[in-house]
């Protein structure tokens, strides 16, 4: 990671309607990033893993809660915060090699901080998860990347449907070998066993063993998720069209993606762990909604006097994604005694029974203030780092 110091966003002194029509940066993207890894901390840090509300929780397999829509709306945000940083030199019409390198550098460090975390504290790597959010982003960004330099817009719509098609077919109608007919049942799906095969099952999410929702097949459609940020982007980034006829068409193409997911989800049920083809389209069309939202709020408009809590998690958001991840690691490695059990228990865990558990009647109300102070320690901390040009970039 490198750390900038180049001035942070100044939101309040800007003239947003001339912005908007402008390819510049947007701070609605910031905003949704924000609001994005916030959730993510939400949902990935309660204080007790047994005692979460339902919203809080992925669906058990097929369906989609609130939660199942956090990890493909920051898929999203990649593919539209790619085209912004690599626009200008596609359009200088060069050669992109250096580029192409510097884009597989950068997915690769995302990788490497994935499986670092998957490692720590023990790293043992012959029991170490090799697929993880992180290393998904990574891949993502490198594919896509990837795609937008040496694709127009046109190939990229062609090749969402493909992987889209394909996925369904390979999912639907090859069967695993060993499993017999083609299943989407947990396990017996054809990633599934690609992931037992090339993984094996001691590199595979432990809850499972035998299956892991960041597996190598369905990072496939996962691009999808991706591309379909790219095509938005562009669409933002047109100099001829007006801020509302944006916004009006992403609602109208967000609508119409609702809908089709959910149609196809008849027969390719909408599901988070398979990251089915309806899972893409319901997902992302949600995702387009609620950029277009921001930007007509954020960017058009200009009513921006809500936005510096999203904002400060926005511009540090893989930064946080990391530590929120890192030092709760870290806290259970320092032992604590329990007061009234007679055991040892890790910092996290001893703050949280001692600060929480006896101050909340209701289990599920202790555990969803410790995910809360959580996110407000943070936020605390990245202020900070806002004021101070702080930004963090991989």
């Amino acid at each position: 990671m490198q750390t900038t110091t180049q001035a942070a966003l100044d939101t309040t002194h800007t003239q947003p309607l001339a912005e908007a029509s402008q390819p510049g940066r947007l701070v609605s993207l910031d905003v949704f990033r924000g609001i994005t890894v916030m959730a993510m901390i939400l949902v990935n840090n309660p204080g007790d893993w047994g005692h979460i509300y339902a919203p809080l929780e992925h669906a058990a397999w097929n369906g989609c809660t609130p939660t199942d829509l956090i990890f493909p709306f920051f898929l999203f945000i990649v593919g539209v915060s790619l085209v912004y940083a690599l626009d200008g030199v596609k359009r200088q019409g060069g050669p992109l090699g250096a580029t192409t390198l510097r884009v597989v550098r950068r997915g690769a460090v995302l990788f490497a901080l994935g499986l670092f975390l998957a490692l720590f504290p023990k790293f043992e790597f012959d029991t170490v998860r090799i697929p993880g959010v992180l290393q998904r982003i990574g891949l993502v960004f490198i594919l896509c990347s990837t795609i937008f330099l040496y694709t127009g817009r046109r190939t990229q719509l062609g090749l969402l449907g493909a992987i889209l098609v394909l996925y369904n077919v390979l999912l639907q109608l090859v069967p695993a070998p060993g499993l017999g007919a083609a299943s989407l049942l947990p396990g017996q799906d054809l990633g599934a066993w690609l992931d037992r095969t090339l993984l094996t099952e001691a590199h595979l999410w432990k809850s499972s063993k035998t299956w892991d929702p960041e597996g190598l097949l369905s990072t496939l459609p996962a691009v999808g998720t991706g591309l379909l940020g790219v095509i938005t982007a562009q669409w933002l980034r047109r100099r001829d069209v007006q801020p509302a006829e944006k916004v009006a068409w992403l609602f109208v193409d967000g609508a119409l993606l609702i809908v089709l997911g959910l149609i196809w989800n008849g027969w390719f049920p909408i599901n988070k762990s398979l990251w089915t083809s309806s899972y893409v389209l319901y997902t992302g069309g949600i995702a387009i909604s609620a950029l277009a939202a921001l930007y007509w709020i954020c960017d058009v408009q200009g009513w921006r006097g809500w936005i510096k809590p999203f904002l400060v998690y926005g511009v540090n958001a893989i930064t946080v994604f990391f530590l929120s991840g890192l030092i709760p690691r870290i806290l259970n490695l320092i032992k604590q005694p329990l007061p009234g059990s007679g055991k040892e228990v890790g910092l996290k865990e001893w703050l949280y029974q001692t600060l929480f558990v006896p101050n909340f009647g209701v289990p599920e109300n202790a555990s969803l203030a410790g995910a809360v102070t959580l996110i407000l320690i943070w936020l605390g901390i990245l202020w900070w780092m806002y004021h101070k040009r702080i930004i963090i970039k991989v």
